[in-house]
């Protein structure tokens, strides 16, 4: 049974859900693994949501409200929990991303946000929001660079990305920005032995992954997860069976691409082709 933190329940929506679900769980009289056979789910994760660790979904809500005699109370705290800086699609990887203790991603065509500089988050965010007033894309730009804190510091997650190599053809943002960002990636590699990156060269041919993105999450005391995205959406995976597909179509990818150490001569030379006129 996970034991509820110690957590102020004003100090944010999703705290105050968590709170109000443990509040009247405990006034039916019921533990966490008994709510969690009403609901189809485990006692932990039950208790992941009490203790603010992973934010509430409104189909579990629904379910938690009529196991638990609350009307639409917890739907209505759902909702209120669920605002954030992210795309509805993309919020719940981006928090399991703050607890993960690995992170392993593929891209077939751009710099994964975490490793992303200002100059070619905003060109691709600018190029996807086309229509959005500039105060959305720079709010949109921010909360992706902020991202990016989770890589410092000693309880920082191993990233592990592997690229395909069209990554560093595609031109997103020009030459200058694409030179910057190529150079800073290389300056990141070199500094940050948590952050490993892979090329899969244009030789290999057919992959698994050969579009999107895809996202391996690894935990302390929680099961691994995989997320995947295209445009505009994205898809949160618990499934073990398809977890455990998608981590053994990553390692065979991650063994298809080149070393971590050709990989970055292979950076750093693309990055010299951009500087030259």
């Amino acid at each position: 049974m996970t034991q509820p933190k110690n957590l102020d329940p004003y100090v944010s929506p999703t705290a105050f859900y968590g709170a109000e679900l443990r509040r009247v769980r405990e006034a039916a009289g019921w533990s966490q693994e008994r709510l969690g056979e009403l609901v189809f789910c485990s006692g932990t994760y039950i208790g992941q949501f009490e203790s603010a660790v992973r934010r509430p979904q409104l189909d579990m809500s629904k379910l938690l409200d009529g196991a638990l005699g609350t009307g639409e109370h917890l739907q209505r705290l759902c909702k209120l929990a669920r605002q954030s800086k992210h795309a509805d699609y993309f919020a719940d990887a981006a928090e399991l991303e703050t607890l993960a203790k690995t992170i392993s991603e593929y891209s077939s065509m751009l710099i994964p946000g975490l490793l992303q500089t200002e100059g070619y988050a905003r060109a691709l965010i600018r190029s996807a929001q086309r229509f959005e007033p500039q105060a959305t894309v720079d709010e949109l730009v921010k909360a992706r660079l902020e991202r990016q804190s989770l890589l410092e510091g000693p309880t920082a997650p191993v990233l592990w990305v592997v690229l395909h190599e069209a990554v560093l053809k595609v031109s997103v943002g020009g030459p200058a920005v694409m030179c910057e960002q190529l150079n800073s990636l290389s300056k990141l590699i070199r500094a940050n032995h948590r952050v490993l990156v892979q090329v899969l060269p244009f030789s290999t041919g057919a992959q698994a992954f050969l579009n999107g993105t895809t996202i391996q999450m690894t935990f302390a005391d929680a099961p691994p997860v995989t997320y995947t995205e295209s445009a505009y959406t994205g898809q949160l995976i618990e499934d073990p069976r398809l977890v455990a597909n998608y981590q053994r179509a990553y390692d065979l990818t991650s063994a298809a691409s080149l070393s971590p150490e050709a990989s970055l001569t292979l950076i750093e030379s693309a990055a010299k082709d951009y500087a030259t006129p």
